[in-house]
């Protein structure tokens, strides 16, 4: 029997193009993601990626020989895919995208009826095997239906969670870096009363202005110096298939999503008092103390957007946060949502009249942190054990990865599921210098 695929992960399949993910491959997932939902429409999106058109119309091939019924919608951006599943009561969903991975890299997002997600946990280790071994069930004569421009039937479902009425006299910086997001602000920004700056805003999958990941320090550069220029109120930039959004204050800096997540827990708690949020692993303690201070009630969940999926829609959470700038949100079917953000900040500034910065500022006081740092090495399990037994005491927690809590500080070291690196999150009670000390005593244990 052939090996495992390598393009599928823990909760999305991700590969280089052609090596690890190809046309044949595509239409092979088509056929399985058929067999195992027994959808009998599917929609399928694309991102703007050179590649992602090609693997979306083998995608298509596959589920019309499966029998299944394709579902157009075009070039889009996940979370697109995600809200014409479930509002139009499909089966299944399949996002071809590889989002903020170099250009050579592809891959997909896959979702059940409801826009439920599909993990190894739920099923992608089922439609690995059925690909691999190419063991189709089904077969007929699907149809392909063209329905490319549901943004209109989206830009109403984006403001039926966030009233715009609010949104008057803000001007705002937004930056899709060449991805997809430029399509969707063209159809939301028309029905919305406040002044936007445009950068970088054509799709292109050469990606001319480098790859869309403002998580990495070094790509925020070009974002912090345009606001520096300008005279905005924030900005927002957004990863390629714009599920993650990334927020700067009027001056230009960055925000961590640390303190993004307390922001909108706070927001959500005003319009859902005693609801549930959930957060993930990493750093917790500023958005436990807000969640708690508002009367919500704080879960903590594994990182990934297929188990924060679940667990928000097992607790019928209203909101859930990454650390890494995912956020979820019940009234998008428990699903990652890159532009409900960007328009709950804009109604917070607009109706508060508290600038960006100032609103997480206390938070940065209070709960100072290291963001997350990586680490190659050759072990991952054996370097996280070193460093365990370098700290006697402290609370342990193993939901994802080793989280240990000391009186005045505490860490998250957490292994990637795709590579031979180490993830580390270091976080204080009001003292960046122990932030640093302790980031330091860390990695010298880590990368001995």
């Amino acid at each position: 029997m052939p090996e495992r695929l390598s393009c599928f992960k823990a909760y999305d399949i991700r590969g280089k193009v052609p090596e690890e993910l190809n046309e044949e491959i595509a239409y092979a997932v088509a056929r399985a993601i058929a067999d195992f939902t027994g959808c009998a429409s599917c929609v399928v999106g694309y991102d703007i990626r050179n590649s992602s058109k090609p693997l979306a119309e083998a995608v298509i091939q596959g589920l019309i020989d499966a029998g299944v019924d394709a579902v157009d919608i075009g070039l889009c951006g996940t979370e697109m895919v995600y809200f014409a599943t479930a509002d139009g009561g499909h089966g299944a969903g399949i996002m071809v995208t590889a989002s903020h991975n170099p250009p050579e890299y592809n891959g997909m997002k896959l979702v059940r009826e409801e826009s439920k997600p599909i993990s190894g946990d739920t099923g992608l280790d089922e439609i690995e095997r059925i690909t691999r071994e190419k063991a189709f069930q089904r077969s007929g004569h699907g149809k392909h239906i063209y329905h490319e421009d549901i943004y209109h039937e989206f830009v109403d479902h984006l403001l039926a969670i966030v009233d715009p009425a609010p949104l008057e006299d803000l001007r705002v910086l937004l930056n899709p870096g060449n991805g997809a997001a430029g399509v969707a602000l063209d159809h939301l920004l028309p029905r919305i009363p406040l002044e936007a700056t445009e950068m970088w805003w054509e799709p292109d999958g050469n990606f001319p202005n480098g790859v869309p990941n403002p998580i990495l320090e070094e790509n925020r550069g070009p974002t912090m110096e345009a606001i520096r220029k300008g005279n905005f109120d924030f900005g927002v930039a957004w990863d390629g298939d714009y599920d993650r959004c990334f927020f700067f204050d009027g001056e230009g800096s960055f925000i961590e999503g640390y303190y993004m997540v307390g922001v909108l827990a706070k927001d959500t708690l005003k319009h859902h008092i005693g609801a549930k949020i959930i957060h993930d692993p990493r750093l917790i303690w500023n958005t436990i103390e807000i969640v708690k201070q508002h009367g919500g009630i704080p879960i903590q969940c594994k990182t990934g957007h297929a188990f924060i999926k679940e667990r928000m829609r097992a607790e019928q959470a209203e909101y859930g946060g990454e650390m890494s700038a995912h956020h979820y949100f019940k009234a998008h079917y428990y699903c990652d949502s890159g532009m409900i953000p960007f328009l709950q900040v804009a109604r917070l500034v607009s109706q508060t009249g508290t600038p960006l910065g100032e609103m997480v500022a206390d938070m940065m006081r209070k709960y100072p942190c290291s963001g997350e740092i990586n680490s190659q090495v050759d072990n991952p399990q054996e370097a996280i054990r070193r460093v365990r037994e370098h700290f006697p005491g402290g609370e342990e927690d193993w939901t994802d990865g080793l989280s240990l809590a000391f009186e005045n500080w505490r860490f998250n070291l957490r292994p990637s599921n795709t590579e031979p690196v180490v993830r580390l999150n270091v976080e204080s009670k009001g003292d960046p210098d122990l932030v640093k000390e302790k980031v330091d005593e860390i990695l010298r244990v880590l990368r001995a």
